[in-house]
């Protein structure tokens, strides 16, 4: 349901863009996730109990996790391109094999290119699809294989109209882009099914559609990898990581098909919830951003190895989707005030989902010093970022296979643009 339905008059356009402008902030994010963290400790949600003292728990678990997988504390970003390395390969190395002699901000540029991609195709594959890299041998299903089966398809050229240069995405390949032809390079088929392929490819042409109308962030080839010289200044830097998250709101929000608007004006991943409260037309809205932010998890690491600096990263909000949702439920952090709901299919507009996602967000900013705590001095400085991947996405991860085979303590019928 869209605010420009539920609202009592019209909207005029200065207030619904400073409604816009203010729900794109993750200050705003977090302001609201707090204040219903308060809420439902003060006993009055509708939908969850808070008990504190599984806090800490929690907490070691997640320590525990993040030595086991990262002894030495040297603990990269969570993003995507933690997805590429399963088995230890190099696989970035046969990106830049196929880049040849181009300079670092080509490099940089054609990074950007694949990430962008890949993050967009990280939805939910389904329990049977599995990819089996012709390099390695490797069989892998979920994020990984999806990973795996993006980098092998952007190599080969899938989403490039310049057969002299496949590694790269542009907005001509994007707009010819049909299920067929991505289940081909996903290895799908009646055997292999890989769910959701005509929203996969329906995605990837709102996106090229989304790059080609901006020009003067894009470039004239309306590449994802424009970003680059967009943000840096041409490779001078640095970059905010806040401002990096901006712009992608900016320039991507008509891509997703969930479809909320506000005065006729994308929102994205934001929702409807009477209790986060704020001011003017904002009032009323949940928002998360969760895959953008967790594009802009994976955008640091181009810039980054371009020698660009990004800036600010606790700026970025913990990813409220089902791992680190999951980890706060399955500790106990949280408790369904309805046991029963954990047996039934939501959708990601219910004011049930919207509210756990807000409590993890909250809960993830006070679990993180924590987890940082029982790591010891080495790990104080770390962003949450790294905690995140230490960390809680592991752990969330862990624990579901443990007790469901992997699926959530919450079924969500989702399109894989919010989880």
């Amino acid at each position: 349901m869209s605010a420009d339905a539920a609202s009592p008059g019209p909207l005029s356009p200065g207030d619904a863009a400073e409604a816009v402008a203010r729900l794109r902030l993750t200050a705003t994010v977090r302001e609201r996730a707090r204040a219903l963290l308060a809420r439902a400790r003060a006993g009055d949600s509708p939908h969850f109990e808070v008990d504190d003292a599984a806090l800490d728990p929690a907490a070691a678990h997640v320590a525990a996790v993040t030595r086991r997988r990262y002894p030495d504390l040297r603990i990269p970003f969570h993003s995507r391109w933690r997805h590429f390395e399963p088995g230890g390969v190099a696989r970035l190395a046969w990106l830049d094999s196929a880049l040849g002699a181009a300079d670092p901000a080509e490099t940089a540029r054609a990074r950007i290119d694949l990430v962008v991609i890949s993050v967009l195709l990280d939805a939910g594959a389904g329990a049977r699809w599995r990819f089996l890299e012709p390099r390695t041998g490797l069989v892998l299903g979920r994020s990984e294989g999806l990973a795996l089966a993006s980098l092998h398809a952007f190599l080969g050229g899938l989403f490039s109209s310049d057969p002299a240069r496949p590694a790269r995405c542009d907005p001509a390949a994007l707009a010819a882009l049909d299920a067929e032809a991505l289940g081909r390079a996903f290895q799908a088929g009646p055997d292999n099914p890989l769910l959701g392929l005509e929203g996969r490819a329906e995605l990837l042409r709102r996106l090229g559609r989304a790059l080609a109308a901006r020009p003067d962030v894009f470039g004239a080839e309306g590449r994802p990898g424009g970003l680059f010289d967009d943000l840096s200044r041409g490779g001078t830097g640095p970059v905010a990581a806040h401002d990096l998250l901006g712009r992608l709101l900016d320039t991507l929000s008509p891509i997703w098909p969930a479809g909320q608007r506000l005065g006729g004006l994308p929102l994205g991943d934001c929702w409807q919830l009477p209790a986060a409260r704020g001011p003017g037309a904002s009032d009323g809205w949940m928002p998360f951003h969760k895959l953008s932010q967790w594009l802009a998890y994976s955008l640091l690491e181009p810039f980054a190895w371009a020698g660009v600096a990004v800036d600010g990263l606790q700026a970025l909000t913990g990813l409220p989707e089902y791992r680190n949702g999951g980890l706060m439920l399955d500790h106990g952090v949280l408790r369904l005030r309805d046991a029963a709901q954990a047996g039934r299919v939501h959708v990601p507009g219910d004011p049930l989902v919207v509210e756990w996602r807000a409590l993890t967000v909250a809960l993830l900013d006070e679990l993180a010093p924590r987890v940082l705590a029982r790591l010891g001095p080495a790990a104080a400085e770390l962003p949450l970022a790294c905690v995140l991947e230490g960390g809680t996405w592991a752990a969330g991860r862990e624990l579901a296979a443990e007790r469901r085979g992997g699926l959530p303590p919450l079924q969500i019928d989702s399109d894989g643009t919010v989880f």
